[in-house]
Formats: structure tokens, sequence, C-alpha cells
């Protein structure tokens, strides 16, 4: 048994289609959902833009799924901003909200006109953002002088439980690192040995929670126009970092992937005309530990692909409904975090 969920991308489709397809998608079968948090595409084709946080309120209101999102603060976002949207969807939506907190990439956060820092650097900043919002999340009076500043930062609306924060990783480095604070981990797919690897990088450095996968997939009846959406669209994408992080705008990534061959796609991408080859690759990931898994069609239309799947797809899987969405208690095995009954107002050091 394992969750199959539906990866919203709000680069790729209009938030107003993009509501009504994850509607579509509870109804069809998929028992979970997570979305992308873009301010701009990947390639000037995919061509949207939708601001996930708004967009997040009127699909969770709107359906009885339970949500995740993939966040960077530290640059585009303030770590208290973040925090509170966080906090006010766990509150509204208890047990059905978590989030997933990277270092970003350059086509997003340049717009501040800030330098974008190396990696080390960031990586740094993500560690202290996540410290700040856990403690804001608890409740806690917050003062910081870091990489990001916060100065007596209080919420007064808290989720209970709290919403768990989760490490999103494309590397071993990356899913070791978040082991000392993660709630669980999510990553793409990627060749089953590299999975492995991550999983027990993140395992043996201690971390707990979760094991989430993104799989993008292309599906059309016909092989040829699988193959050629996924190529259109998603050709872009196939970069490892540190390219995918650093290059800076749609048109960027538009020049760096002119020679990328439809071929050369189906590296990031499970391409097949075959629901029930679709269906063998997913289990595949199931026998690799994880247990909440969301599949992107990498194409702009989702409804024929939504269709698709329900029908064919998710009854060969055993879909389950996910546990609730909530902390770790780091004082016990696996108990949740809950905010204080007097919430503490001492400043972080």
């Amino acid at each position: 048994m394992t969750v199959i969920g539906f990866h919203n991308s709000h680069e790729q489709v209009h938030p107003r289609e993009l509501l009504a397809a994850v509607r579509h998608a509870e109804d069809v079968g998929f028992t979970a959902a997570m979305c992308s948090d873009h301010l701009t595409p990947w390639n000037p084709r995919q061509g949207e833009s939708g601001f996930a946080w708004s967009w997040l309120g009127a699909a969770m209101a709107t359906t009885s799924l339970p949500f995740g999102a993939v966040n960077a603060p530290g640059q585009r976002y303030h770590p208290v901003i973040v925090a509170q949207a966080i906090a006010t969807l766990g509150a509204m939506f208890p047990g059905r909200f978590w989030v997933a907190l990277g270092s970003g990439e350059a086509m997003n956060e340049h717009v501040t006109g800030d330098v974008w820092p190396r990696k080390d650097l960031r990586d740094a900043r993500l560690r202290e953002c996540v410290d700040v919002i856990r403690a804001l999340l608890a409740g806690e009076e917050v003062s910081h002088d870091g990489l990001v500043r916060v100065d007596r930062a209080k919420m007064y609306t808290l989720a209970d439980p709290q919403p768990a924060l989760i490490a999103p990783a494309v590397s071993v480095e990356t899913a070791r690192r978040g082991a000392d604070w993660a709630d669980g981990l999510v990553t793409i797919n990627q060749p089953h040995d590299k999975l492995r690897e991550m999983i027990a990088a993140y395992r043996d450095a201690g971390g707990r929670g979760k094991l989430v996968l993104q799989v993008h997939v292309s599906w059309d009846p016909d092989a040829d126009r699988a193959l050629a959406l996924a190529h259109d669209q998603w050709r872009s994408n196939v970069f490892p970092p540190p390219l995918c992080w650093d290059l800076d705008s749609p048109e960027a990534f538009e020049q760096a992937s002119a020679h990328v061959t439809p071929q050369a796609v189906t590296d990031a991408v499970r391409v097949s005309a075959d629901l029930d080859r679709h269906a063998a690759w997913i289990s595949e990931y199931v026998d690799l530990g994880f247990e909440e898994i969301y599949l992107h069609h990498v194409g702009k239309e989702q409804t024929a692909f939504l269709d698709a799947f329900g029908e064919h797809v998710l009854p060969q899987l055993g879909v389950t409904a996910p546990a609730p969405a909530q902390a770790i208690d780091p004082a016990g095995p696996d108990g949740p975090w809950r905010p204080q009954q007097e919430p503490l107002r001492s400043s972080m050091a």
C-alpha cells in the first residue's frame, strides 16, 4: 500500500486550470497532492507563474486531499513570512499540509537584486531559516542575526499539530545534510542505485520520517506524441547541479537545452504510451522504500493523463491515504510537534 499523489506544476499550468485538475485528481483516485512554488517557468513554452500560496488555500478548501509544497526561504521569501504561511494553512487544515524547504534556484531568487550566493552559503542560510521557522511554529518570539535577520518576530495563529518540514534533495550530500532537521526526505526520480544511496545517507545520518518521491512522467496513447510532449516541455530540466541552480532565466534554460535530444529527456522523464509500464515503474519505486509518490505529468493538459492513470494505473498499486502530515518531536521517536500551551518568549541565540 502506498500514497499516490498528483503534482501540480505552477510553472506550466494556469492556476484556474490547475485547481480544476487537482479536484479531478481526487475524483479519479489520487490520495494526495503537492505543488511547486515558482516565480518563473523553466522555459518560455511552459509559460505560467501562479502564486502557490494563494492557490493552496483554494485547493485545500475545495478538496479533502493533504498537500505538500516546495519552498526556498531566505531570499525571495523571508523565513518569517514562510512560517506564517505554513502556520495558517496548518491551522485551517490540521494534519493536511507539509512543506519541503530547499536552498532554491537563481531563476526564482535573483529578482530581489541581491547577489545569488554560492552553494555553501545557500545551505547555511537554509539551515538558519529552518531554525527560525521551527521556533516560530512553536510559538516562540525570535530574534536572529546571521545570513538572515529577524527582529522580535512572533506568530499568534499556530497550527496544531505543527506541519512537517521536509528536506528536498537531489544529491547524496544534500540528503545527508538534511537528516538533522527534517521530518522526512523528498527527491525526484533518478537511477535506482542513486536513490538507494540517498536513502541510506539520510537514514544513516539519523534522518526520520517519510520518504517521498516526485516522478516526472509523460503519457499519451501515441508513443511518439508522448516523447514529443516530454521533449517540448521538459528538455530544459535535464541538467544536473550546479547548472540547474545557477541559470537565471527561462531564456537561459532554453538556450542551454537547444541541443538536448528527445531520447536524452527519457533520462529525466518516464515516457511511455503503455500504462502497465508506468504502473511497473511506480511499483519499483515503492519497492525502494518510498511511501509517498507524486506523479508529475509534464504536459500542460492534465485531464487525459488523470483519467487514464485513475482507471488503469492506480488500481494496480493498492493506493492508500497518507498519515497526517505533522512534525516529529525530537524528544520522542514518533510523537508530533505541538505548540506550547504558553508560547515561549525567549529569543533564539
